[in-house]
């Protein structure tokens, strides 16, 4: 698997470095097919400043690119939004693809039994 951490207006330090990591744990438990991650974490000068600070991230799963972004007036708390929306899209990526192995499976059991 390969992680991009990077920064748009802003740098990232390790510590926020291994915060991205520590929370991307989560989703690759539920589903370790992933081939390709990139986060992007910037800073926008909008004139409402409580969602100010953006986390984007692109993550690349056998069969599909999944996306999710989040936006607040707190990096860290737009990280662990990020982390939530990115989990429950990989959660159903994962059972759209057992929901179709099990068609499949039972389409090859019924052609047997008529033959």
């Amino acid at each position: 698997m390969n992680l991009t951490i990077s920064g748009h207006h802003l740098d990232v330090t390790p510590a926020l470095r291994n915060y991205v990591m520590e929370k991307l744990q989560r989703v690759l438990r539920h589903f370790d097919q992933v081939i390709d991650v990139k986060v992007l974490l910037s800073v926008h000068n909008q004139s409402e400043k409580d969602k100010r600070q953006r986390a984007v991230c692109n993550v690349r799963v056998k069969g599909n690119d999944l996306y999710a972004g989040s936006s607040h007036f707190d990096l860290y708390a737009a990280v662990d939004e990020l982390i939530d929306k990115l989990d429950r899209k990989v959660v159903k990526h994962k059972t759209r693809l057992q929901e179709r192995r099990g068609e499949a499976a039972k389409r090859d059991l019924s052609a047997l039994a008529t033959a």
